[in-house]
């Protein structure tokens, strides 16, 4: 695909470039500009409950593959009480997952000047830089990130791929083929806990939407003052996560307070998105989560989002809706709710409550 018939295809909400946050550590490590500086308020000290870590469910893959159903009964808990939940047994190949983190380490090492040849435009998602930066004023985050759409393949706009380091394109599908694999496995056992036939919900996608995000968070010299990530829900079905192993970064919201996914090693770190609650009608909630920084160790999380394509209508299905269960969202085109939400900066869950019908 040329360049020109990339540039036409679906644009998303303008952002306003920002400098790298890692170029900012390295002219001064001791600097943070004031546009990353958040108030004690926002960052909700008093509400972190670290104790919670040990909580947070954690489901083996292979027990829900084959049908065990006190796994199955775990998953829905898992969905239903957290939205988030380790996920173990998923088996995806060690070595493709840790050349993903070889080579992406290798990208973010890169001199600036290599990494802005594949700068994310103003209008689009794909390529290095950052989005949801919506208005001048707006506090930033601190991180860098790179973005690409991996599926489906006519999708991929090759031309913001990266052609360095060697072998990072080879690495980048071969961690997508796995963690798809993944996903269509989960999404068939999630389609059992929602009532329905184990390949109903990958047929409800039409063919899966896979968007990888590479987040490389820098240390902070004052990383009580900032957020590398700033609260939202994903607008997905799932989100797949695979977190850097020695380095603590995430923390999710139960019951108004921020929990710390410790990383469990060689687990992935799975969250329920806006699409399925849509689809459950609030049964299974999108959960938000923020991403944190620290003030000696870099860290990069490797996030797998999946989605239906863009013209898959969603709406509650049929059975969550009854006399006791009100419809609670409208119908909306994947597409059009995707793009909705790049018009807004990162904010809880405030897009996916424009979708729910006022009662």
């Amino acid at each position: 695909m040329t360049l020109e018939a990339e540039m036409e295809q679906t644009i998303f909400a303008p952002s306003i470039p920002v400098p790298s946050v890692q170029e900012i550590v390295k002219k001064d490590p001791l600097q943070v500009p004031e546009k990353y500086v958040r108030g004690h308020e926002e960052i909700e000290k008093d509400k972190h409950m670290p104790h919670l870590s040990s909580e947070i469910p954690v489901i083996d893959l292979a027990l829900l593959s084959d049908g065990n159903e006190e796994e199955l009964s775990k998953l829905d808990m898992a969905c239903k009480e957290w939205g988030f939940f380790q996920l173990v047994n998923h088996g995806a190949e060690k070595e493709v997952l840790q050349k993903m983190k070889d080579t992406t380490s290798e990208f973010f090492k890169l001199p600036i000047e290599e990494k802005n040849k594949i700068s994310m435009p103003s209008n689009d998602i794909h390529g290095y830089g950052h989005d949801h930066v919506i208005f001048e004023e707006q506090k930033l985050d601190w991180h860098d990130e790179l973005v690409l759409i991996t599926h489906p393949i006519e999708s991929r706009k090759l031309s913001f791929w990266p052609k360095t380091p060697e072998r990072f394109k080879e690495a980048i599908e071969a961690y997508t083929e796995e963690v798809k694999q993944v996903g269509e496995k989960l999404l068939r056992a999630m389609s059992v806990i929602m009532g329905m036939e184990k390949d109903a919900l990958i047929k409800l996608h039409k063919e899966l939407l896979v968007t990888l995000g590479l987040i490389y968070y820098p240390p902070c010299s004052t990383p009580e003052q900032v957020v590398g990530m700033s609260p939202h829900s994903d607008a997905t079905t799932i989100t797949i996560l695979m977190q850097h192993d020695e380095v603590c970064g995430l923390e999710i919201r139960h019951k108004g307070d921020w929990v710390p996914v410790i990383p469990k090693p060689g687990a992935l770190v799975v969250n329920v998105g806006d699409i399925t609650e849509i689809w459950s009608n609030g049964k299974y909630k999108s959960i938000e989560h923020r991403g944190m920084t620290n003030k000696n160790k870099e860290r990069t999380s490797y996030v797998f989002f999946l989605s239906p394509v863009d013209d898959v209508e969603v709406e509650p299905l049929d059975h969550f809706v009854d006399d006791q269960n009100v419809k609670l969202y409208q119908k909306v085109k994947f597409g059009d709710y995707l793009k909705e939400s790049f018009k807004r900066k990162l904010e809880g869950k405030a897009h996916v409550d424009v979708a729910k019908i006022k009662q």
